[in-house]
C-alpha cells in the first residue's frame, strides 16, 4: 500500500475505485468478471447461491476513537462472511460499498481495503465490486456477501427437531467484554487529560471484538465428518437472542444448561474487573461470531469428536418453552437481551 498521501478530490471517483482496488485478484472459479464493469458475472455451475448484507455505521457499529481502520475492514468483511458459514456454504464473492465524509483522506479509504483485502485473502474470497459514495456524518461500510452451497447441505433457522442437540462453536462473551473495556479506557482518556488508556492483560477480549473470525474451520470438520446440521445461525446478537430466533423459526422449545456454556478464562476475569457477571455476557452479549446449531441426539459421539464444539442442551416440544438450566436445577425462561439494530 502507498505511503504517499492522496487527497479523495485528487483522483476522483473512478482514480479511488482504481486506487483502492489495484492489488485484489481474482481467486475463484466462480468469479468470471470482478471490478471493473457496470456488474460482476459469477459462475456457479448448478450450486445454490446463498446471499447477505450488513451495513456498519459509524457512532452505531463501531467507534473510530478505538477502532483501526485496517481492523474495521477486516471486521466488516467477517460478519458477512459469518451469515454464509451460518448457512452451511462457502463465501465466494463480496460487494462493498462506501460512503466517507471530507474527514477521510484516500489513504485513510486504502487503510479500510487493506482489512477488506486481508480478509479476502484469509478467506479465500474474491472482492468483484461495489459503490463509493460521498457522505455528511462519517462513514458508512455496506457489504454483501454471496456463497454457494449444494441444496441439500444448506442450513437454515427452522429445521431443529425435538431432542435434537444444541451446539456451540468456540466461547462466548469475549466481544461484548472487549467493546466494555474499550468503552471503559476512552471514557477515562476524555475525562482526565493526559492519562493514557491501560489495556495489558485484555489482549484476548479486545482481539475478539476487534478482529473477530468466522468459523469457517467448524463448516470443514463437519463437511469431512458428513454431518449437516438440522438448523444453524451465527452468534452476532447474542446466544439468547439466537436460540428463541431457532426456537421460533423451528416451532421448538429449547433447554440449555448454565454450566455447559463455554466462556474463556480472559472473558471470566474481564467480567469480574469491570463487575459483570460472566455468565449474562455469554448470553447476551452478542459480536461473538461463532455458531449455533442443532444435530441428532443420534450423532452425539460424533459430535463430541469435533474439537471446538460443545454440547450445552437439547430441542423441546415448543409446549415447554426456552429455559436456562442452573446447576442446583432451577429453570430461568430465556428471554432476548441482546443486540437489536433498531430498537432504543
Amino acid at each position: 500500500m502507498s505511503s504517499k498521501k492522496k487527497e479523495i478530490e485528487e483522483l476522483g471517483e473512478f482514480g479511488l475505485i482504481e486506487f483502492i482496488t489495484r492489488d485484489f485478484v481474482v481467486k475463484n472459479s466462480t468469479t468470471i468478471k470482478g471490478v471493473g464493469d457496470d456488474a460482476a458475472v459469477a459462475d456457479y455451475a448448478g450450486k445454490k447461491t446463498v446471499i447477505t448484507t450488513d451495513i456498519l455505521t459509524e457512532g452505531i457499529h463501531f467507534d473510530l476513537m478505538y477502532m483501526p481502520l485496517k481492523h474495521l475492514g477486516y471486521k466488516s468483511v467477517i460478519v458477512n462472511l459469518s451469515d454464509v458459514f451460518a448457512m452451511n456454504a462457502k463465501p465466494q464473492q463480496i460487494v462493498v460499498s462506501i460512503a466517507i465524509s471530507a474527514k477521510f483522506t484516500a489513504d485513510m479509504v486504502e487503510e479500510i481495503y487493506s482489512g477488506i483485502k486481508l480478509a479476502c485473502d484469509y478467506y479465500n474470497v474474491d472482492m468483484v465490486g461495489g459503490d463509493t459514495t460521498s457522505s455528511l456524518t462519517g462513514l458508512t461500510l455496506c457489504i454483501t456477501a454471496l456463497g454457494i452451497a449444494d441444496e441439500d447441505k444448506i442450513c437454515y433457522r427452522n429445521g431443529a427437531k425435538q431432542n435434537d442437540l444444541i451446539c456451540v462453536t468456540g466461547d462466548l462473551g469475549a466481544a461484548y467484554l472487549g467493546l466494555q473495556i474499550l468503552e471503559r479506557e476512552k471514557k477515562v482518556f476524555n475525562d482526565s487529560e493526559g492519562v493514557q488508556p491501560d489495556l495489558s492483560g485484555f489482549e484476548y477480549v479486545l482481539e475478539r471484538q476487534l478482529k473477530p473470525e468466522a468459523r469457517h474451520d467448524i463448516i470443514d470438520k463437519l463437511a469431512e465428518a458428513n454431518i449437516v446440521p438440522t438448523s444453524m445461525i451465527d452468534i452476532s446478537d447474542g446466544l439468547s437472542s439466537e436460540l428463541l430466533h431457532i426456537s421460533h423459526d423451528s416451532g421448538c422449545g429449547c433447554k440449555v444448561y448454565s454450566d455447559r456454556i463455554p466462556i474463556a478464562e480472559e472473558t471470566r476475569t474481564a467480567a469480574e474487573e469491570i463487575g459483570l457477571e460472566p455468565l449474562t455476557i455469554a448470553l447476551n452479549g452478542g459480536e461473538d461470531y461463532e455458531l449455533l446449531f442443532t444435530v441428532p441426539v443420534e450423532i452425539h459421539a460424533e459430535i463430541e469428536k469435533i474439537e471446538g464444539v460443545s454440547i450445552i442442551g437439547h430441542v423441546t416440544d415448543k409446549s415447554e418453552g426456552n429455559y436456562l438450566i442452573t446447576p442446583n436445577n432451577a429453570a430461568i425462561e430465556i428471554k432476548a437481551m441482546g443486540w437489536d439494530g433498531v430498537r432504543k
